[in-house]
């Protein structure tokens, strides 16, 4: 019920707002004061915008774009740099998930030995979250001026963003006991009362594919290898479809996306400031906007782009 609302609400907004907007009519234009004149660009422009955002769910009919999403960032070589760039991304799609209402809960995350992030991984809820994220995955390449080089020279680092769909529970995949391996340790953390004291943390590896799922988030390890597995089994989903589809890219990165040095997109701090993504060509020169969140012309000129491609 909840989510037929979200879906229902902003038609019903679009129709009054319609009708509200169909009024200004009656007045002739003499009549149209400053005053009516704000109300009506007001109602106007908030039109516009919901009317955007459904002709980019529109889009967005994909087998399994209407589900949540594993959300994963995977520092590149490089070491303390990427392991940086890694930590500012994880922040920009954090800050993104606000904007659009994504509830979003961090199951896995590897800290870099002395700055950022080595690897994290997050299941994003919400209305189209894996729709709108199948647009970020891909190697993304920053360029900067680097703060931990004493010579201030220029440096080039490396993150990818993998997206797969979150799969139900109730996907039709069979685990072997003798298939996988579960090791349980302690949980890492920053230091003080926040760090698990007993061995929660839970490990799974796929012994097959040598896919290796790890959650510890929970303090519970019955917790923790409930979330383990069930990531696992949406991997496996995905290999499977994979294999009876026969389309090695449908859903997670193809091998060209994963390899660093074939970057989907530039964030350019010096010599110059700009974002560019290498598959529409759309950019901006307001990389700090973009660094807190601000995705959506990005996503929607993907989406639009994808749209155009099916129709050639």
């Amino acid at each position: 019920m909840s989510k037929l609302k979200e879906i229902i609400s902003p038609l019903i907004k679009i129709k009054r707002n319609i009708e509200v907007l169909e009024q200004f009519k009656e007045f002739e234009e003499n009549q149209m004061d400053e005053q009516i004149n704000q109300e009506f660009e007001k109602i106007f422009i908030e039109t516009n915008k919901l009317l955007e955002e459904q002709e980019m769910i529109t889009f967005l009919n994909g087998e399994f774009d209407e589900k949540n999403a594993i959300f994963e960032i995977h520092a590149g070589a490089g070491g303390t740099e990427s392991q940086d760039w890694a930590q500012m991304l994880l922040r920009m799609y954090l800050k993104y998930f606000d904007k659009k209402g994504y509830k979003y809960e961090i199951t896995f995350e590897q800290t870099g030995e002395e700055v950022g992030i080595k690897s994290v991984t997050c299941i994003v809820k919400g209305n189209y979250a894996y729709g709108y994220l199948k647009s970020e995955k891909g190697v993304h390449r920053l360029i900067r001026l680097s703060p931990f080089d004493s010579n201030k020279r220029r440096h080039t680092s490396f993150a990818a963003v993998d997206v797969i769909p979150e799969f139900d529970d109730n996907v039709d995949i069979e685990l072997k006991d003798s298939d996988i391996k579960i090791d349980v340790y302690r949980s890492s953390g920053a230091g003080g009362q926040g760090v698990n004291t007993t061995d929660s943390a839970v490990r799974v590896t796929h012994i097959p594919t040598g896919i290796v799922v790890t959650c510890q988030n929970e303090r519970s390890q019955i917790k923790n290898k409930e979330i383990a597995l069930k990531v696992l089994k949406s991997k496996l989903y995905e290999i499977e479809l994979k294999k009876q589809k026969s389309k090695v890219d449908m859903l997670k990165s193809n091998n060209s996306g994963i390899e660093f040095g074939s970057q989907i997109r530039s964030y350019v701090l010096h010599p110059y400031s700009m974002v560019k993504d290498h598959r529409t060509g759309y950019e901006t020169s307001n990389v700090s906007k973009v660094l807190d969140g601000n995705l959506d012309e990005f996503i929607d000129s993907y989406l639009r782009k994808e749209k155009e491609n099916e129709t050639v």
